[in-house]
């Protein structure tokens, strides 16, 4: 298989990251389509004999592979200023030594300082009826897209072009700005400051969608990085507790330009459990010493914001939707190890509402899926630390029991198991690129 896409399962924070690390040794291309800095891709790697963690919200998973090209896609909505604290951040440590490395695509659009301050006050204005947004201005990015309103990176390269998007914008969002209390934005600091932004950028910019297709079309690896989770897409997640992109497997055609035929395989990565960061539904969400440990062993609070996870039991109903929608071929399930030392471990595998009708799916209708009642499988739980198991039939009979019943739920082979965050702490039990 030639192009693989990686897609979160659940509600993001699945360890994409790591897979997406893994898988690249095996790639030519990693492509980032979607989203913006509220993703944190977290990776764990030993170099130099030192162990040592790595945060991306933007650059794709495979940098660290510095033979790799990494692409961000015009799905991207991309804040200049954060992508070049990672330029700078991983140059200082050796990660990043050719420009030729990372690729920007020109179509993608950017991030502005009044993006980031509506996300904030709107955010804030609807008090107890948030969302839980990062405040990162994502949300207000994706509007003026779709509102025909855009400055694309290839404008920060032309001052004519970006002072007189920048001046029409403004006047709307001086507006909105002042309404809310804040002071309006002053477009001559605003142009010189996107201009020297685009000047830092511009070795880097490209076209994209073309690099991706032609990469594609002489068959050579390409792996497709998403971000956040399949439930918090904006068309196909549980609205409007939902990111402002598509997260599924069909965000990467319009994300970076390639056709629905030239996708070869889709792998979904799924917790061993299910977490959610934010405000919305959750049925099998646990508010307990269970939920507390696996937040404690999985260290599970943001990457991006350290806001700690709401966490629960592996929601199985919810991963056969993911499935349908996204067409996975293989499933990787990380944070196995989480689960060592809990007696009883329990996978939802449907719901019941109050009037005892049943779903083996759960309903996008955020008001009908939050009075639904989880129903149960229970296997039973192991109590081995499974960090040092590099094959999967060296696993306790409970944990490969519980990865079998998992697969014959979901319908999907597992193809990759994570016992621990390094990256070969991993059962690799089918290479994609194979």
């Amino acid at each position: 298989m030639a192009a693989n896409v990686v897609i979160g399962a659940q509600w993001g924070d699945e360890g994409k990251g790591k897979v997406v690390d893994l898988y690249t040794e095996f790639a030519d291309v990693v492509v980032r389509f979607q989203g913006g800095n509220n993703a944190g891709h977290t990776l764990v790697v030993e170099r130099d004999g030192e162990v040592q963690k790595t945060v991306l919200h933007l650059i794709p998973s495979g940098i660290l592979h510095g033979s790799k090209t990494c692409v961000i896609g015009q799905g991207v909505v991309l804040d200049p200023e954060v992508l070049l604290q990672e330029i700078d951040a991983l140059r200082e440590r050796g990660f990043l030594e050719r420009d030729e490395q990372l690729l920007i695509s020109e179509d993608a659009s950017v991030i502005m300082p009044y993006h980031r301050l509506l996300d904030i006050l709107r955010e804030k204005a609807k008090g107890d009826d948030k969302i839980g947004t990062t405040g990162r201005g994502i949300g207000p990015c994706y509007e003026d897209k779709v509102g025909r309103r855009s400055v694309f990176v290839r404008d920060l390269l032309d001052e004519e072009r970006l002072r007189a998007k920048l001046e029409a914008n403004l006047a709307e969002k001086n507006v909105l700005l002042e309404w809310h209390g804040e002071d309006a934005l002053e477009v001559d600091a605003l142009v010189e400051s996107m201009l020297n932004y685009g000047r830092r950028i511009e070795p880097f910019v490209g076209d994209a969608n073309r690099f991706v297709y032609d990469q594609v079309s002489r068959g050579r690896n390409v792996l497709f990085e998403g971000a956040q989770g399949t439930l918090l897409d904006i068309g196909l997640g549980t609205y409007p507790f939902v990111t402002s992109s598509h997260t599924t497997s069909g965000g990467v055609c319009v994300g970076a330009g390639i056709a629905p035929s030239q996708i070869d395989g889709v792998t979904g990565i799924t917790k061993a459990y299910c977490t959610r960061v934010g405000a919305g539904p959750f049925p099998t969400e646990l508010d307990d010493e269970i939920g507390q440990h696996l937040r404690d062993t999985g260290n599970e609070y943001g990457s991006t914001t350290g806001r700690p996870r709401r966490c629960g039991w592996i929601d199985a109903a919810a991963l056969r939707y993911a499935a349908r929608v996204n067409g996975f071929t293989g499933l990787a399930v990380t944070k196995l190890d989480v689960l060592s030392g809990i007696d009883t471990v329990k996978i939802c595998v449907g719901y019941t509402d109050p009037d005892g009708n049943e779903y083996d799916e759960p309903p996008m209708d955020p008001q009908v899926l939050e009075t639904l009642v989880p129903v149960y499988e229970e296997v039973a739980g192991w109590s081995e630390d499974i960090s040092g198991v590099r094959v999967r039939d060296e696993l306790p009979h409970e944990a490969k029991h519980f990865l079998s019943r998992l697969q014959t739920i979901l319908e999907v082979p597992i193809t990759l198991v994570s016992v621990g965050p390094k990256r070969a702490e991993t059962i690799v039990v089918q290479n994609i690129y194979r």
